[in-house]
């Protein structure tokens, strides 16, 4: 399989442009920056160590930014490149990444683009997030022999089924990383069935995050239009939600006259499809754009078509619907911990196999609940309208046991703390 692989990525060239124009017509490039994408840097390498962190959109993006930050703490004279395949990843890491870290996009997997882009970045580390398996810059990075690590590594019983089916290959891909850090258990079996020589049980990244970051001065002006309503947050919205979001809504209009129902999509700019879809409903939508527009009086659903201020809706609202468990896209959920890290209870469906691990343990903790049917939903959010001192034991148990999963950082730090001290000690 490897070898295919790497045979067709080297025919793929007028493919891969080709796919490139497509994502350009679309949106999903930037046109100052697509020379990024063939390997070519838009930036010099900085002097001194440079270790280089890959994720792949803006969840994984998330869980670097911590360990990002532990690591330039610990080393003052290195540097971190970022790489990310996304618009949106492009644009939280240019808001969010501290000093003496910068970003540039992932080069596609042709073999030229990919010696280009290490040619000239030289990293002396090379820490990859999740499960982003390339395997031509892999085996690039594994030929320069750059020490690597894959963190916070997670594979689906899906994925371990395929990969399963080309045990040559995949154990070569995993040779690339002299250590792996997985989330679970579990994960961990699969890897090491996989053929990788080292894997550590780490848990995941994104318990050790920090609060979402959010305006102050938002948070006072949200607060003050909303005070008299009964808030109901859906974040992180996938296609369906928002119709399951307009449903429950118009359900619920009668018994809580001054509902405001926030939808927060994943992908900011399917908001004005979002609102017409609202108005189907007979509802009356509210873009927050960027101009921060706040919901007024009669607005039914707020929409918040904006980038990153998603924590200042989960600080906002007393509980969060957590997005892409019931969605028309078979589900995978999103990040549970953000909520309960700003003290907002969460619930979420039942469709959430790509953080199976988090849910599962916040489930069975009281710090989340299940929603079990769409049909279900319509009670479960009226229950939580209806019942304050049930939402404020929720918000309680969700921030607790967030706050005591807050030391992973310190586990990934331990286990990385051979290959940071050989690539990164000056």
């Amino acid at each position: 399989m490897l070898s295919t692989y790497t045979t067709v990525s080297k025919l793929a060239k007028p493919a891969l442009y080709a796919l490139l124009n497509r994502r350009l017509a679309k949106g999903k490039e930037d046109p100052q920056r697509v020379g990024e994408r063939k390997g070519k840097a838009s930036a010099p390498r900085p002097q001194g160590a440079l270790f280089w962190v890959h994720a792949a959109s803006i969840g994984e993006a998330q869980s670097a930014l911590v360990l990002i930050r532990a690591i330039l703490g610990r080393y003052p004279d290195c540097h971190c490149l970022v790489t990310t395949g996304t618009r949106t990843s492009a644009q939280l890491m240019a808001e969010k990444l501290p000093d003496r870290a910068f970003h540039q996009y992932y080069p596609l997997d042709h073999p030229k683009w990919v010696r280009r882009f290490l040619n000239h970045w030289h990293p002396d580390l090379c820490l990859w997030m999740e499960s982003e398996l390339w395997p031509n810059m892999l085996m690039e990075i594994q030929n320069r022999a750059i020490p690597a690590a894959l963190v916070n590594a997670r594979l689906s019983p899906r994925s371990f089924r395929k990969w399963n089916r080309y045990p040559q290959s995949i154990a070569r891909i995993l040779a690339s990383f002299q250590l792996i850090l997985a989330q679970t258990q579990t994960e961990a079996e699969y890897f090491e069935k996989l053929g990788a020589a080292k894997v550590v049980v780490s848990d995941n990244l994104k318990y050790s995050a920090k609060p979402l970051a959010y305006d102050a001065a938002q948070y006072k002006a949200l607060k003050a239009v909303t005070q008299n309503r009964r808030i109901a947050l859906y974040a992180s919205t996938h296609k369906g939600e928002e119709d399951l979001a307009c449903q429950v809504h118009g359900a619920l209009k009668a018994k809580y006259p001054n509902i405001l129902s926030i939808i927060v999509p994943r992908h900011p700019e399917r908001g004005n499809d979002i609102s017409l879809l609202c108005e189907d409903y007979g509802l009356d939508p509210v873009l927050r754009r960027d101009i921060r527009r706040l919901p007024d009086p009669d607005t039914d659903i707020y929409i918040v078509n904006t980038i990153g201020e998603l924590g200042l809706f989960y600080a906002l609202a007393p509980f969060a619907y957590i997005g892409r468990t019931f969605s028309d896209d078979g589900g995978g959920g999103h990040n549970p911990i953000e909520p309960a890290l700003l003290g907002c209870a969460v619930v979420h469906g039942p469709h959430y196999q790509n953080l199976s691990d988090i849910f599962d343990e916040m489930d069975a903790s009281g710090a989340a609940s299940v929603i079990p049917a769409k049909h279900d939903m319509i009670a479960a959010i009226g229950a939580l309208l209806g019942d304050d001192g049930m939402v404020e034991a929720m918000r309680d148990r969700a921030r607790d046991f967030a706050v005591k999963k807050s030391c992973v950082i310190d586990t990934v730090m331990g286990a990385l703390s051979p290959q940071l001290e050989t690539a990164l000690r000056v």
